[in-house]
């Protein structure tokens, strides 16, 4: 059995890890949804809060285990280990879950997934798609002015941030 992930970063019982998605990261994705929808966009979010073992397990895709590899981050190296991050898709009107970048479903004459990330921004998200290094196009995250480091050592969002504004 391996480490377990509070050892591994030595988080200690003042901040144990989140169990869930962040109340904040969960209504402003609700929101993104929604906002799609209204512009005849049907995005889905595909993957939220995973625990340290499950990220574990999607580190080995690739690897030790069949499959492509999807990730870079092992358990607790991920804002999705934190609740603060969500993976999303666009799905077809024939209910075909895609990843298509140049998709335009709603035929506005934009792909829909670039509209669902301008949406995201402006609700507060970072997008995966806009790192330097390993792009993660369909990863979009808050991270409150913490750094991954900072929520290893135990540090987590303010209270003050609980409370989504609906503007």
């Amino acid at each position: 059995m391996g480490i377990s992930i509070l050892n591994r970063f030595n988080i200690g019982g003042t901040a144990p890890m989140p169990t869930e998605l962040h109340p904040v990261v969960r209504e402003r994705s609700n929101q993104l949804v929604q906002q799609a929808a209204d512009k005849g966009i049907m995005m889905v979010i595909t993957d939220d809060f995973r625990s340290a073992e499950v990220q574990d397990r999607l580190y080995e895709q690739g690897r030790t285990a069949a499959g492509n590899i999807v990730t870079h981050a092992r358990g607790g190296e991920s804002f999705h280990n934190f609740g603060l991050a969500i993976d999303f898709a666009i799905k077809t009107p024939s209910a075909d879950v895609i990843w298509d970048m140049q998709y335009d479903g709603n035929q506005n004459g934009k792909a829909d997934w670039g509209e669902v990330v301008e949406m995201a921004k402006a609700l507060g998200f970072e997008w995966g798609g806009d790192w330097a290094q390993f792009k993660d196009y369909p990863h979009l995250q808050m991270n409150f002015g913490l750094t991954l480091g900072d929520l290893q050592n135990g540090k987590r969002p303010a209270d003050l941030s609980l409370t989504a504004d609906t503007h």
